[in-house]
């Protein structure tokens, strides 16, 4: 049984759990929730819902609050699992001592166990992030703690991918008994949700550079995709500048994907003569999210589109919030056609 299979629904069951373990005051699991989503997914700790925690703590000298996010967080199994990263967890250990002792709530042992545990810990180059599903699984990736590191970005999560998984889940029949192919998978969170939640014939990952190639394999193994027959799941090197129709034609993609692969000018022309080979050979779905950091750049490429006869319709419709991101990024999700 592959690793996400066994931690479904544990999430849930936990604050389930929780809500029934004696305490006079229900806890919102919502809140719980919010925590645990945002602590998996090593988002901004300003992000976190401070704001309630505060107000419980105002009208409850007791911990347990605080001990039900310590057991949603540092001292649930997925993090034993799959932790994020040491500096995340002491950071967000001593966030949590530091409202806690200013309520002047009663002490918590647990807490200061687990941030003594963390801060013996050795930080690593590379950590794991986990994204929650609505289902009760968990994405689990390994991702490098730098946003840029041997020569490439495309060791961690995006915004762009984050939003084009959410649209995945809301649009699953897109996907479902497809054979998908994703351009530039990175470390593969877009795909492996897309697997999980929107049953797909076929899903091929591809990148080009070697070492993205390897930890998207890993992740790949690591979400026990290989393990399972459906669907049928590839990580196959394919390098924009050189790839034929013959390859195009041996995969037969009903539908294209791509997250986050309009940033580099150097990249755009090759792209684009890449995916004027996939239209004229087939005629898939193809879908292209991308965060516009540099309007100039992203121009360029619907400019070149146009002079290679591809036609774009800007898809506007909103998605729901799975996710933690920064949703103040601007994102825009485009179909494309001849």
């Amino acid at each position: 049984m592959g690793n996400g299979k066994v931690i479904r629904n544990t999430l849930k069951m936990d604050i389930d759990r929780n809500q029934t373990s004696g305490r006079k005051k229900e806890i919102k699991p919502d809140i719980l929730r919010e925590f645990q989503v945002s602590f998996f997914a090593m988002s901004r700790l300003v992000s976190f819902p401070w704001t309630y925690l505060e107000k419980d703590l105002e009208s409850n000298t007791s911990s347990d609050l605080i001990s039900n996010i310590l057991k949603q967080t540092c001292l649930h199994s997925l993090c034993r699992k799959f932790p994020p990263s040491v500096r995340f967890r002491k950071l967000f250990l001593s966030e949590l001592i530091k409202r806690q002792e200013a309520a002047g709530c009663d002490p918590l042992d647990e807490l200061y166990d687990a941030l003594a545990e963390v801060v013996g810990a050795e930080e690593t180059t590379e950590c794991y992030k986990s994204y929650l599903l609505p289902s009760g699984d968990a994405v689990s990736l390994l991702e490098n703690v730098a946003l840029i590191s041997e020569g490439t970005t495309g060791l961690v999560t995006w915004d762009a991918a984050l939003h084009l998984a959410e649209w995945a889940l809301d649009h699953q029949q897109a996907f479902t008994g497809r054979t998908v192919l994703e351009l530039g998978s990175g470390v593969g969170l877009t795909g492996i949700t897309i697997c999980r939640s929107c049953s797909p014939h076929r899903y091929v990952f591809s990148d080009c550079h070697p070492r993205v190639l390897q930890k998207l394999q890993n992740n790949v193994e690591l979400n026990g995709l290989m393990e399972q027959t459906t669907p049928a799941v590839s990580v196959e090197e394919l390098d924009w500048t050189v790839v034929t129709e013959e390859q195009i034609q041996q995969i037969r993609p009903d539908t294209i994907i791509a997250a986050d692969v309009v940033y580099d000018p150097d990249l755009v022309e090759s792209l684009v003569k890449l995916l004027s080979k996939i239209l004229r050979c087939s005629s898939p779905e193809v879908l292209i999210c991308s965060t516009i950091r540099n309007q100039e750049t992203y121009s360029g490429f619907k400019q070149q589109l146009e002079r290679a006869g591809i036609s774009c319709r800007v898809i506007t419709e909103p998605v729901s919030h799975v996710f933690p991101h920064n949703r103040a990024s601007s994102v825009e999700m485009i179909q494309l056609y001849r």
